[in-house]
C-alpha cells in the first residue's frame, strides 16, 4: 500500500455496497494501516477433489449447449436482496446457476455462468470475485464481502477444481447484447426450467436425502408437542423446532414452513404462524428441509394436537388420504400428469356430495364445463414437481407439464386436501374450523410411483399411534 493510498485510508472509510452509513464512519489510525497486511500465516495451497456432482452438471451443461448452438449463454447467479437498510436476506444462488454448476449453499453472490459459442459447442467459463489478497482494502474495510467481515471466499483455482469448470473473475464479463440470459430470454429461461423434469441419478439421491431429514424434522415437532401446546404461540415454537434441524441438517428450509393450528389451517398458505396449539383442534404442517445442493423436500402432515382424532376429524382426514391414494394408485409412466389431480377429485366430488355439502352430484361436479362445486373445499392443485425448487419447472411449458406426460426420474408431489373455513355456512357447524392436507413427495420409476416420504406415519392410526409414542 503506498503512503498516498494509506493517508486516504486513515481519514476515509471506504464506502461499501451494503451500506453508506457515513454517520457510523470511523477513520483508520496509521498504525492500525501499517499493521493489517502483514503477520499473516500462509494460506493452505492444496486443491480440493471434484465434487460428487460435478459429472452431473457437466452433463446438463452440454445438454444445454446442444441445444442453443452459435449462442452466447449467461446465467447469473444473482446478488443479495435487502431486508432492511444495510442487512440482507440470506443469499441463495438462482436454481437454473445451482443446476448447471452443481454449486449449491456455498456458491458465491455475483457469479455468472457463461457459454461462450465455439465450433463444436460452447467455452464454459464460471466468473466469480476472487478472494482478496490481505494488502487490499476490501479485505478489512468492505463489511459486505470483506473477509474480515464474512469470512473467506474460494478461490478461482479452488472452485475450478471442486466443479471441473474453468474460471475467471467476475471483472472479466462483460455483457453483449447478443447475450441470451435467463430470468431475460424466455426461451432460455423455458429450457433450463424443463430441464428439470426428469431428475438424474444425483438429484434423486439429493430428494432422498431431503425427504429423510424432514422426516427427523416432523418426529422432533411430534416429540415436543406438550411443550409447543404451553407456548401462547405454539405456531412460532413449531415453526422454530423445524428450523433447528432444517438448519442442522441441510441448509434451512425449501419455503416457509406452514404452521396452521385448528381454523388457520383452513388458509393454504398460512406462515404467519403466531397462533396458540389448542387440544382438541388440528394442526397443519407443511415443512421441507433444504439440503446444502438446495434440492428439498415438501411435505404435510395434519396432527390431532390431544393425540386423538374425533369422529368428525377422522373422516375429513381419512377422506383426505383416500384421495391422496386415489392419485397415488393413478401416477404411471405414461399417464399425463393432470390424471394425478383428476383421479384425486373424483374422491374429493363424491364425499363431498355423500356428506350433503353440494348443490348438485358428484358426477355433475366433476363435469368439465358446469361442474367444480366440489373445489370450494380444495381450490388448489394435487400435484407439483419438486427438486431444487419447491414447485420446480415453473417456467415449463403447460404441454410440458400439466399436460405432459409422467416419465422415470420425475419427482412430484401428491397433496390433496379438505378445508371447511371457519366462517363457511355451506357446511354443517361440526365442520367448520377444519382443515386437512397430506402431502407426500412421490417419485416415479419404470415399475412405477415410490412414496419418498412413506415412513413419515400418515394414516390417521398411524398418526396417533406416533404422538402416543412420543408421549411415552
Amino acid at each position: 500500500m503506498t503512503t498516498d493510498e494509506r493517508d486516504t485510508i486513515a481519514t476515509e472509510t471506504p464506502e461499501t455496497p451494503a451500506a453508506a452509513t457515513t454517520n457510523r464512519k470511523q477513520p483508520f489510525p496509521a498504525g492500525f494501516l501499517d499493521s493489517i497486511s502483514t503477520g499473516w500465516a500462509e494460506r493452505p495451497g492444496s486443491r480440493p477433489s471434484e465434487r460428487a456432482e460435478a459429472p452431473y452438471a457437466a452433463a446438463r451443461r452440454a445438454t444445454l449447449s446442444a441445444a442453443f448452438p452459435g449462442t452466447r449463454l449467461v446465467i447469473p447467479a444473482g446478488s443479495f436482496k435487502q431486508r432492511s437498510n444495510d442487512t440482507d436476506y440470506p443469499f441463495r444462488a438462482h436454481s437454473a446457476f445451482s443446476h448447471l454448476t452443481g454449486w449449491g449453499a456455498d456458491a458465491v453472490p455475483d457469479s455468472v455462468l457463461v457459454f461462450d459459442p465455439v465450433d463444436g459447442g460452447h467455452e464454459v467459463t464460471l466468473h466469480l470475485r476472487e478472494r482478496a489478497d490481505r494488502t487490499t482494502t476490501e479485505f478489512y474495510a468492505d463489511a459486505a464481502i470483506g473477509e474480515f467481515w464474512i469470512g473467506p471466499r474460494p478461490s478461482l483455482d479452488e472452485v475450478s477444481a471442486e466443479l471441473g469448470i474453468p474460471t475467471a473473475h467476475v471483472d472479466a464479463f462483460q455483457e453483449s447484447d447478443r447475450d441470451r440470459t435467463v430470468e431475460v430470454d424466455d426461451e432460455l429461461t423455458r429450457f433450463v426450467s424443463e430441464m428439470r423434469l426428469v431428475k438424474d441419478r444425483y438429484e434423486i439421491a439429493q430428494m432422498r436425502l431431503a425427504v429423510e431429514a424432514t422426516g427427523r424434522g416432523f418426529d422432533d415437532i411430534v416429540a415436543e408437542l406438550p411443550r409447543i401446546i404451553d407456548t401462547p404461540r405454539g405456531e412460532r415454537a413449531i415453526e422454530g423446532v423445524f428450523h433447528l434441524r432444517a438448519r442442522t441438517d441441510g441448509n434451512g428450509e425449501g419455503y416457509d414452513t406452514i404452521a396452521a393450528s385448528g381454523p388457520h389451517a383452513c388458509y393454504l398458505h398460512w406462515t404467519r404462524n403466531d397462533g396458540a396449539v389448542v387440544p382438541g383442534d388440528l394442526v397443519l404442517i407443511d415443512a421441507g428441509v433444504e439440503v446444502d445442493s438446495l434440492y428439498t423436500a415438501d411435505i404435510t402432515r395434519t396432527l390431532p394436537v390431544s393425540g386423538t382424532f374425533s369422529a368428525v376429524q377422522r373422516r375429513i382426514y381419512e377422506t383426505v388420504r383416500e384421495a391422496a391414494d386415489a392419485a397415488f394408485a393413478a401416477a404411471r409412466p405414461g399417464v399425463k400428469f393432470r390424471t394425478i389431480h383428476e383421479a384425486a377429485m373424483e374422491v374429493i366430488a363424491a364425499r363431498t356430495a355423500e356428506w350433503g355439502l353440494l348443490p348438485v352430484t358428484a358426477e355433475e361436479a366433476l363435469d368439465a364445463d358446469r361442474g367444480g362445486q366440489h373445489r370450494r373445499y380444495m381450490v388448489h392443485g394435487t400435484s407439483h414437481h419438486l427438486g431444487i425448487d419447491v414447485h420446480d419447472c415453473a417456467q415449463a411449458r403447460r404441454e410440458m407439464y400439466y399436460d405432459g406426460e409422467l416419465e422415470p426420474g420425475m419427482v412430484f408431489t401428491i397433496e390433496p386436501g379438505l378445508y371447511f373455513q371457519i366462517d363457511d355456512l355451506t357446511v354443517p357447524e361440526e365442520y367448520r374450523g377444519i382443515g386437512v392436507r397430506i402431502e407426500d413427495d412421490i417419485l416415479m420409476t419404470e415399475d412405477g410411483p415410490v412414496n419418498l416420504s412413506a415412513d413419515i406415519p400418515r394414516t390417521a392410526d398411524e398418526i396417533e399411534a406416533w404422538i402416543a409414542r412420543a408421549r411415552a
